[in-house]
């Protein structure tokens, strides 16, 4: 029997795996066999018998609308292409979430078979539980709040008591949207296979979905985390709230008490304190938010307390009970007890990555201490089949560093790279959507001293900023942290208006390594917050409450 040829064939005038359908059914109508068509690489590889006719596949492409270029032929397969022998898949994803998705979606371009596995709702944390549902609460109880405490005078607004069911309805349809138009559309847009069901490893090489057993050639974990439940004593015989449930409330609480001072805390606490409720933060540590300067943490604190909410640093926690509805925490401070009584008690202490239900060490992934898979900087575990991305792995827990690392480990999984690359998580923006919000970059003043660095700092209160003079809302402050020889920026921290759109400039800045004096020589655009990026960096060397405005 003569042996098949194997051909690669230039093809202009693709745009999305529709095109490559099309292209693949021209070829299969032509003769030939393991077709694998890419519209971001432009190319159609395929198998093909000795009297196949190129011209004939020409025009049937052509026929179907694509202008075919140069053919030519190879003994062997391409290195380009994406092939592992007798695996069921080149690539299976388990999780829908944003690192999903990324992997997903960067191989099907590169022609590679794949298989995304979920157990539960399709979208990952994200779109369903996380940053969409409590970015619109957010706004609403923002909304509703600045109607009954706006600063300008001669307005005069009201505000009824809020309906919540309403609003939490309304951000299930807006949910409910775009898990549909991001992610559902997406499977068939890319031609990702999906499959429902619980994913188990059975050995380094296959796992189980019911009674299906799946052979991959590789694997991605990207299961995603869920919140952490403290061990205190007594917390499982409470009915308590997640970050999750809370945003499924319908009833304002009158007493809502937090367990925990992270951004999710601060978040729900703060939105639930402008729908009306009592607000208790209650941590373990001494102080609220330790991964920052001590500037921030206190001008956050008095934010928290100046809106009425008790913050309670330095506890220890005896145990948790409940009597009838309400929820009684008890704590020591001091040396002196106390009970926290409220009808409503959210747990934001942190997460835990879900793995719980993979079997991991059958899979000869090594496990950090939370149950994590432990990866190298190129994302691959123990098992060089398998890779993890993502919020299961615990690092920086925000859907964009999801995506890149679902990207990046897909790329070294399937050899898409000429060398695997390494993931780099040293300039990673963070926000928390506060109202004033706090957005923070690079190094604090803290980190660049135990990193043994000289350093030199700037800070700027917020009504030295003309925008936040306008806005009537000055609470906040901007702190810059540069190399003190060379004036190279470390870090930013900001707490203000708009602060999460603001660090995306610091970002650029920390990144590629601009100077304080490349921002003031570089122009600012006038009443926006973003001037408070330059403003900060003139502050090294000007008191700039004595300059006129722009005259920076």
């Amino acid at each position: 029997m003569e042996k098949s040829v194997h051909y690669i064939m230039d093809i202009q005038g693709m745009t999305c795996t529709s095109c490559e359908h099309h292209v693949g059914r021209a070829l299969e109508n032509a003769g030939a066999s393991d077709i694998r068509v890419s519209f971001r690489r432009g190319q159609a590889e395929f198998q093909a018998p000795p009297d196949f006719s190129i011209e004939k596949a020409q025009q049937l492409i052509v026929d179907a609308g694509y202008t075919p270029q140069g053919v030519r032929m190879t003994d062997e397969m391409s290195p380009e292409r994406v092939s592992f022998g007798s695996a069921d898949y080149d690539l299976v994803v388990i999780g829908s979430g944003s690192a999903a998705f990324a992997a997903a979606i960067e191989v099907r371009g590169a022609g590679a078979k794949v298989l995304m596995i979920e157990r539960g709702t399709l979208g990952g944390t994200c779109v369903n539980v996380g940053c969409v549902p409590s970015k619109t609460l957010l706004k609403a109880s923002e909304i509703h709040h600045m109607a009954l405490h706006h600063p300008f005078a001669g307005l005069r607004t009201t505000a009824s008591t809020p309906d919540l069911g309403e609003v939490v309805a309304d951000k299930d349809r807006l949910v409910a949207t775009m898990r549909q138009t991001k992610y559902a559309d997406l499977l068939g847009e890319y031609d990702i296979e999906f499959l429902q069901g619980e994913a188990r490893f059975v050995d380094s090489a296959h796992l189980r979905v019911g009674d299906r057993v799946i052979h991959g050639g590789h694997y991605l974990i990207a299961t995603g985390a869920r919140p952490r439940i403290p061990d205190i004593p007594g917390i499982d015989t409470v009915n308590y709230l997640t970050s999750t449930t809370a945003l499924d409330l319908t009833t304002i609480p009158e007493h809502l008490i937090v367990i925990g001072s992270g951004y999710i805390a601060l978040e729900l606490g703060q939105m639930f304190r402008r729908w009306g409720s009592h607000v208790t933060f209650i941590q373990r540590g001494q102080t609220l938010l330790p991964g920052y300067d001590a500037e921030i943490r206190h001008v956050m604190q008095e934010v928290l307390e100046n809106e009425g909410i008790r913050v309670m640093t330095g506890v220890t926690y005896e145990r948790v009970e409940q009597k009838g509805s309400q929820k009684i925490v008890y704590v020591t401070r001091n040396g002196v007890s106390e009970r926290i009584i409220g009808d409503q008690l959210l747990l934001a202490a942190g997460r835990v990555p879900n793995t719980d239900a993979l079997d991991l060490p059958v899979a000869g992934v090594e496990q950090g201490a939370l149950g994590q898979p432990m990866v190298d900087g190129t994302l691959m575990t123990a098992n060089s089949r398998i890779y993890a991305a993502g919020d299961v792995t615990l690092g920086p827990q925000f859907v964009y560093v999801a995506a890149y690392q679902g990207k990046l480990a897909a790329q070294n999984a399937l050899g898409l790279r000429p060398s695997p690359a390494t993931v780099r998580l040293d300039v990673v923006p963070a926000v928390t959507f506060t109202q004033p919000s706090l957005a923070t970059v690079g190094m604090t003043e803290e980190q660049a001293k135990r990193a043994g660095l000289s350093v030199k700092t700037a800070v700027l209160p917020l009504d030295a900023v003309p925008r936040a003079l306008a806005n009537h809302e000055t609470r906040g402050l901007f702190k810059m942290v540069a190399e003190a020889e060379s004036g190279r920026i470390l870090g930013v921290q900001a707490v203000a208006e708009n602060a999460g759109d603001v660090i995306y400039a610091a970002t650029l800045a920390v990144k590629f390594g601009l100077t304080i004096a490349d921002l003031t020589d570089t122009l600012a655009p006038y009443l926006t917050m973003a001037e408070g990026l330059k403003l900060t960096a003139l502050t090294f060397d000007k008191d700039v409450s004595k300059l006129s405005c722009c005259a920076g």
